[in-house]
């Protein structure tokens, strides 16, 4: 089993930046290289919702409503993503997430993977 950690949140003023990050501290021997990774978050009361991933082949994807404000990136040993131009609506628990579960086969169900982190949280006020 991988423990994923995340890291970065914070709270900031809209159309401000964070970066949050994501590690395996217990599984040194992980790599991030050439496995599906991606971030999610969970809003109170919401669904968790799929916001970026890059799968395996090196695609990336971004939902919708970050698409050009959001970039994930990853290396090695840690899963990245900026997060600039901020929304009061992106204010939600960020999760990190990694390798294929096979239980389902689109990145934005949470399903499509099986390892996550505990999340860090994310607020922006306006």
């Amino acid at each position: 089993q991988v423990q994923l950690v995340e890291s970065g949140g914070g709270s900031v003023q809209a159309g401000g930046s964070l970066t949050l990050a994501c590690t395996a501290p217990r599984s040194p021997r992980y790599s991030f290289s050439g496995v599906s990774v991606g971030w999610f978050r969970q809003a109170p009361g919401k669904e968790r919702e799929g916001v970026a991933s890059i799968r395996g082949n090196g695609s990336i994807a971004y939902s919708a409503s970050v698409l050009g404000r959001f970039t994930i990136a990853r290396d090695k040993n840690t899963i990245y993503l900026q997060a600039n131009s901020l929304k009061p609506e992106d204010t939600a628990m960020y999760f990190c997430a990694a390798g294929l579960s096979g239980r389902s086969l689109e990145w934005g169900d949470p399903n499509f993977f099986r390892y996550w982190g505990q999340g860090t949280q994310v607020t922006v006020s306006s």
